[in-house]
């Protein structure tokens, strides 16, 4: 049971609302696109197309991260 506030919030209009905040909030928190692929029960490439851009922007922590497994810290 949701409380008012959340009862009368944008992101709980309809279940529908909920799954693609989830998904979205996964990917742009950095959770491979397999993984939530996997978690939201559709195909990367069924994923991919409808939250591609939710992958837009991450440039630069995705260098940072091969700078650190190259180890240039």
């Amino acid at each position: 049971m949701f409380t008012p506030e959340i009862h009368a919030s944008r992101l709980a209009r309809t279940p529908y609302d909920l799954r693609h905040a989830a998904v979205s909030t996964w990917l742009n928190g950095g959770v491979p696109p397999t993984q939530v692929a996997e978690w939201a029960g559709q195909s990367v490439e069924v994923l991919l197309r409808i939250y591609a851009k939710c992958l837009d922007g991450g440039d630069a922590a995705l260098k940072q991260r091969i700078e650190r497994a190259l180890g240039h810290d």
